[in-house]
């Protein structure tokens, strides 16, 4: 089997098996080019890592995400609330406090909520099975697409021990990436001066750093081990910040992101297919960077880089 893995920054692109259960083919890109398409109706979307009370949090492109799109169900996979922030310093600009009333309003509006709680906000995993609405709480979730696939949706954080590279590379990766937030923050504000769109310099770096890399290829492994035990197709997660859509082991390994670097997230088409999307602050949509389309028909998967 040829192989090739698809990341958002490396653009690397995994064939798929032949020995899958059904074909899957690829799809155009969404046409993000004009601000006023018609709003984008998905059966699903997966969100996490949005950390709501950390002055990282891109809340104003989250808005402008949940207003530009309707949605049957919404998967919050972890770290939706920083409560490891707010207790380092109480923050909650009205931006934070908009998105989760804007959470609270589509679920008494109908939209089908499954909060599944991360490391950030953990406070919140012994309420698993509370209902509110159409909001529930989960430890883990499992979903079935409308081309009758089974997605598992984990937040990832307890896969930790098996990615561990060692914990004096593990503090210091925590402190270079507190660093690479801050540096982050203080390139946006003047690019934004200049007229020019938000981009991730955390995430440039990342994907350059090679025991950040190793740490990634472990995690991925481990989640996808985890998925195949559980009977799943998809598996949907978070947790590292670093979006993807591959192929391994005939699992779809689905990383939503995150809404501190990325503004990216998972989502399903109304035919049942999945797709990886990051939101564009200089058009105000969202633009297709992959997907796998069920078909019945050869695989020829196609992948459109974002730079």
């Amino acid at each position: 089997m040829k192989e090739k893995r698809q990341g958002l920054a490396n653009s690397k692109q995994q064939l798929l098996s032949p020995s899958l259960p059904s074909h899957i083919d690829s799809i155009s890109p969404i046409n993000s080019s004009e601000r006023d398409s018609p709003e984008q109706h998905f059966n699903a979307i997966w969100l996490s890592d949005v950390h709501l009370g950390s002055k990282d949090c891109k809340a104003e492109y989250l808005l402008q995400l949940l207003d530009s799109l309707r949605t049957d169900k919404l998967f919050l996979v972890g770290d939706i609330i920083d409560i490891w922030a707010l207790k380092r310093k109480f923050l909650w600009p009205h931006s934070h406090n908009l998105v989760l009333q804007k959470l609270l309003k589509m679920a008494r509006e109908g939209t089908h909520i499954v909060y599944i709680p991360g490391n950030h906000d953990e406070i919140l995993k012994p309420y698993d099975g509370f209902h509110l609405w159409d909001l529930s709480i989960s430890k883990e979730h499992m979903h079935t697409t409308a081309s009758n696939r089974k997605v598992l949706m984990v937040h990832g954080d307890q896969f930790d021990s098996e990615v561990c590279i060692g914990r004096a590379y593990a503090k210091l990766g925590d402190h270079l990436y507190d660093l690479l937030l801050f540096l982050n923050r203080q390139l946006h504000r003047v690019r934004n001066r200049l007229g020019y769109p938000y981009w991730s310099l955390a995430s440039y770096v990342k994907l350059r750093v090679a025991k950040a890399q190793q740490a990634i290829n472990n995690y991925r492994s481990a989640v996808i081990h985890y998925a195949k035990s559980k009977g799943a197709d998809v598996v949907v997660c978070g947790h590292i910040h670093q979006p993807e859509l591959s192929l391994t082991n005939n699992i779809i390994y689905a990383n939503d992101g995150d809404w501190v670097e990325n503004c990216t997230f998972i989502a399903e088409s109304q035919s049942g297919d999945i797709q990886l999307l990051k939101w564009q602050e200089s058009t105000q949509s969202a633009r297709l960077i992959s997907a796998f389309q069920f078909a019945q028909q050869t695989v020829k998967p196609k992948t459109k880089r974002v730079a």
